[in-house]
């Protein structure tokens, strides 16, 4: 039975402050009556820490800031349904698994893991980075993100290899890593 990643979310015990202050926005609104002005609580789902939009981008949908983001700050959580290895193996051939431990992968098939448009990006282009703690993927910036640009990072040498050197990178470094010589223009 595949257990669904929101158990674990729960499990895995408070936020801190600090993450709970960031992942709800206070947004002043006016309210038609009397012109008064009011503070409305916007609160984004649990696993977004920033406002996050996915359109088109380098790669088909890409994921892109709906605010400007600070190097260092957390933009979202990559979440699924968490699989073994032996259930893992079966979709091998999915691009969304995210392995987290040599027996636990994050199936990040479903829609509303919008994580999953976060595109490849040769490391000199690259804005975020993916992290793993304590069996949980995170999405973080590591430069300074303005509002509109695409969240993109470096999906490794494994991937790159296997999924986007066969087809050229589309990524906008000059430079492509691991062999993944840029897409030609015309192609």
């Amino acid at each position: 039975m595949l257990d669904k990643q929101s158990k674990i979310l729960k499990k895995g015990g408070k936020l801190s402050q600090e993450v709970e202050k960031k992942i709800t926005k206070k947004v002043a609104k006016t309210v038609s009556k009397k012109g008064a002005t009011k503070e409305v609580t916007e609160k984004l789902p649990d696993h977004h820490f920033k406002k996050v939009k996915a359109k088109r981008g380098l790669a088909g949908l890409g994921l892109f800031a709906g605010e400007d983001i600070k190097k260092g700050e957390l933009i979202i959580e990559y979440i699924g349904e968490i699989l073994n290895k032996e259930q893992a193996d079966k979709k091998a051939t999915s691009q969304y698994l995210f392995e987290v431990t040599r027996n636990r992968t994050i199936d990040g098939t479903p829609r509303w893991n919008i994580a999953r448009y976060c595109n490849h990006a040769c490391e000199e282009a690259a804005n975020a980075e993916s992290e793993i703690k304590k069996g949980r993927v995170f999405i973080r910036a590591i430069k300074n993100i303005k509002e509109g640009d695409e969240i993109v990072y470096d999906y490794g040498e494994e991937f790159v290899k296997e999924h986007i050197a066969p087809y050229g990178c589309r990524c906008t470094a000059k430079k492509h890593s691991y062999g993944a010589d840029g897409v030609k223009s015309g192609n």
